[in-house]
């Protein structure tokens, strides 16, 4: 099959100060000569982040704008996206400057030359520039993906990352269940139960986090639920 096209669907939520500067560097991205679509799903934001995206539509018809009436989640913003998506390649990426678009060629290069079906982004593989945070999220982060691969028998270093690409083949019979962040265990269950199983590769990313202060949304409590995630997807659904 012919990849062509692109979709990145991010997700957004209360994010005017960053918005614009994220959709610049996904336009400025190296993307291997694939034509470009960007969906970005306004989860129910209180600032001005829908006026924001308005403004970049009209300057690019490459992107195209969905709106929840009320807050929802990760997860329910990515529902959308994958709905609305029509590229061969869907990528996630976050509203926030975290996780840096210059990764693309790498997250890209295994789908385009037909050794991949599902490219996760690891912040944990090592050789690249991380910023240096949060020690307890590190070893809740580790547990975590040591959790999700011991029932999905898969060797992951990094399974909650924002940076998971699939071919649309892969994504589109996915239905997501999840609201908030247990997308991430969610969907890494269900497609390592899709048989026969998807080609999955790993790379390094750069991540460039946020501390609570500049706007980190996750909590102890998703944790929890991605716990409960990660036994619910993988052996009950």
């Amino acid at each position: 099959m012919t990849i062509s096209k692109l979709s990145v669907v991010i997700p957004c939520y209360n994010e005017e100060r960053t918005l614009k500067a994220i959709v610049d560097r996904v336009l400025s991205a190296d993307r291997l000569g694939l034509d470009l679509e960007i969906v970005i799903v306004d989860d129910g934001s209180k600032d001005n982040s829908v006026a924001v995206i308005r403004q970049l539509a009209e300057d690019n018809p490459c992107i195209s704008l969905q709106v929840h009436g009320v807050n929802q989640g990760k997860g329910a913003a990515l529902r959308t996206g994958f709905a609305s998506a029509t590229g061969d390649i869907v990528l996630v990426q976050d509203a926030d400057l975290e996780y840096s678009p210059s990764d693309y060629p790498k997250l890209l290069s295994p789908i385009v030359q037909g050794r991949a079906d599902v490219v996760f982004g690891s912040r944990f593989k090592g050789g690249e520039e991380t910023r240096v945070l949060y020690f307890w999220h590190s070893v809740a982060n580790k547990v975590l993906t040591l959790a999700s691969n011991m029932f999905s028998d898969l060797t992951l270093t990094d399974m909650e990352t924002c940076y998971k690409v699939f071919r649309r083949e892969v994504i589109k019979n996915i239905v997501i269940v999840e609201n908030r962040f247990g997308f991430e265990p969610e969907i890494t269950a269900k497609v390592a139960r899709i048989s026969p199983r998807p080609k999955i590769f790993e790379v390094g990313i750069s991540y460039d986090g946020r501390t609570y202060e500049e706007g980190k949304k996750i909590g102890w409590k998703d944790g929890v639920r991605a716990l409960y995630c990660i036994l619910r997807y993988n052996l009950f659904d």
